[in-house]
């Protein structure tokens, strides 16, 4: 996964964080999230705003789905 697999991230990350409501958690946390993850290849240099916005919204998503 990189940067911009929203929807593959969003879903490692309910995975991983079943219990975690995405709205809650800071940029900086999501970000350490993200890269915490087994399958993600990207690098810290590679993120910003807009990118953990639409990871955060993805994962919100399948959040819901899951309610």
């Amino acid at each position: 996964m990189r940067w911009d697999d929203y929807e593959e991230i969003g879903i490692a990350l309910y995975q991983a964080y079943p219990e975690i409501d995405p709205l809650s958690v800071r940029f900086t946390d999501l970000l350490r999230m993200v890269l915490s993850l087994p399958d993600f290849e990207g690098t810290e240099e590679g993120s910003n705003e807009a990118r953990l916005e639409g990871i955060q919204m993805a994962w919100l998503e399948e959040f819901r789905d899951h309610q």
